[in-house]
């Protein structure tokens, strides 16, 4: 387990990746009001080793899981799929790398609005088919950009539990993306994902 500590939450005044807003609008008649985050929209990639029959994914640690009022110990990392900001990356840095994966659905893209009540930031998945023979490192981020990233196979006839078991952290992406494969792709692996 990761130590974290001399945490400080403080007020963001400024920031390349959020930004706050207040909408003033009419309804029926009635005058409200609702506060939002505009944020960049991202990717999420599921990755499935078509080798070892197990799915990819990392577990990085998200300040966003902290709250001021409960201690660390409660919830210090989150599963997020493999592509990492929470559960993706941002859409611009990676397009290029995404031309060859299938997207979850017949048409150019799945996307969904995530955190609705406060971002609305659309995240697009698609699903990567990898070997034993596709692996180039052992994967763990970038320890010059201060990344601790650690890789976790789930094997494929344990999906669906691991998906269900709410004592396992983990973003919504990854427990959708399993769903996915479960009634999509499990039949041609004739592999149960063990529901």
């Amino acid at each position: 387990m990761e130590e974290i500590n001399n945490i400080e939450v403080v007020p963001c005044t400024e920031s390349d990746y959020l930004k706050p807003f207040r909408v003033h609008y009419n309804q029926n008649g009635t005058k409200k009001s609702w506060d939002f985050m505009r944020t960049h929209d991202s990717v999420s990639v599921l990755i499935f080793n078509t080798t070892s029959h197990c799915f990819v994914l990392v577990k990085q640690f998200r300040p966003g899981r902290f709250s001021p009022h409960k201690p660390t110990h409660q919830c210090n990392s989150s599963l997020s799929s493999p592509s990492s900001l929470s559960s993706s990356c941002l859409l611009d840095s990676e397009r290029p790398l995404l031309c060859d994966m299938k997207p979850f659905f017949p048409f150019p893209c799945c996307s969904t609005r995530s955190g609705v009540g406060v971002t609305g930031a659309k995240q697009t998945m698609f699903y990567a088919e990898v070997s034993d023979d596709n692996c180039v490192s052992a994967g763990g981020g970038e320890p010059r950009e201060g990344e601790l990233i650690e890789v976790v196979k789930v094997p494929l006839h344990e999906a669906m539990t691991f998906a269900y078991n709410e004592r396992i952290q983990k973003t919504m992406g990854v427990i959708f993306s399993f769903i996915w494969f479960h009634n999509n792709m499990s039949p041609k692996y004739k592999i149960s994902t063990n529901v």
